[in-house]
């Protein structure tokens, strides 16, 4: 095992990792800027009020995305299994 083999099965988990957080990711972010446009249009200062919205957002987002998801990971997965004979000898 080399240790460019190293890195390149680093580098391909943190692009998978990455795409796996950024629908999450982009959601909440878009979540939080109505609801914080919301907030400073109304005034309303109230910290909890945007927690409820964004877990739904979130909940919302893992339940459309998580098809998508299983199938990246698993993917990975079976490429990573598949290739430890050649990364053993």
């Amino acid at each position: 095992m080399s240790p460019e083999s190293i890195i390149v099965i680093g580098q391909q988990a943190l692009v998978i990792t990455a795409l796996l957080a950024a629908p999450l990711l982009l959601s909440a972010l878009a979540a939080g800027l109505v609801i914080g446009m919301f907030q400073a249009a109304t005034q309303i200062n109230e910290m909890t009020l945007s927690f409820i919205p964004k877990l739904l957002v979130l909940g919302a987002a893992l339940y459309v995305g998580s098809g998508w998801m299983l199938k990246v990971i698993v993917g990975y997965s079976e490429s990573l299994i598949r290739s430890i004979p050649a990364l053993i000898g």
